[in-house]
């Protein structure tokens, strides 16, 4: 994601996020597939309840590592651990929480094509500027978004890049806490970072 597109705007579903999950596998449910691929790390929590609703017990895995902090990233994505089964044949969901820049998921579907699978993607939250179209997703949005299964990490990746740009640990608190965050997690897993780095 561009540099200039992160305006500490932040978006902090709750777990009322499984709601947004149930509309979706609604549409998933026409999709007509085989094997669901988790992509890793943000993929793996929506992908186990995307098994679980449609009773697909078969699952997979694939990690592409891309992003280095809040709205930093390498050049480009690369494939870290190849999907973990063979699709030759299969049509494939790829279940991911997000298409930001749509750079790992269009990495991912190649690497699906290429073991011989046909794929669909599903993702939670879908990225205006995404360079990949479509598919299936539940909301649009613009905000960097904080899912319930990556609070401690967000904050110490605001953390990390508001101490790079001069800012204190306290200015750092304070906007998490005003963009929304949970003021206790945030106490807790600063307290946690802070005592890690000493």
């Amino acid at each position: 994601m561009p540099q200039s597109r992160f305006d500490w705007k932040f978006e902090i579903p709750t777990w009322k996020i499984y709601a947004l999950l149930l509309d979706l596998v609604d549409q998933i449910r026409k999709a007509d597939f085989d094997v669901i691929v988790g992509v890793a790390r943000g993929g793996w929590s929506p992908t186990r309840i995307m098994s679980d609703l449609p009773e697909n017990p078969e699952l997979a895995n694939v990690k592409a590592e891309f992003y280095l902090g809040v709205a930093k990233t390498k050049s480009e994505p690369v494939i870290t651990q190849p999907v973990s089964v063979s699709m030759r044949g299969k049509k494939v969901l790829i279940v991911d929480d997000v298409v930001d820049t749509g750079k790992s998921l269009r990495l991912v579907r190649l690497h699906s094509k290429e073991q011989g699978a046909t794929d669909v993607n599903a993702t939670i939250f879908y990225k205006p500027w995404s360079v990949v179209t479509r598919d299936l997703y539940e909301l649009e949005t613009s905000h960097w978004i904080v899912f319930p299964w990556e609070r401690k990490e967000t904050v110490r990746n605001v953390v990390t890049r508001l101490k790079g740009e001069g800012k204190t640990v306290e200015e750092a608190r304070e906007t998490l806490v005003r963009y929304g965050l949970n003021a206790r997690l945030v106490e807790r897993f600063l307290g946690e970072i802070l005592e890690g780095q000493a």
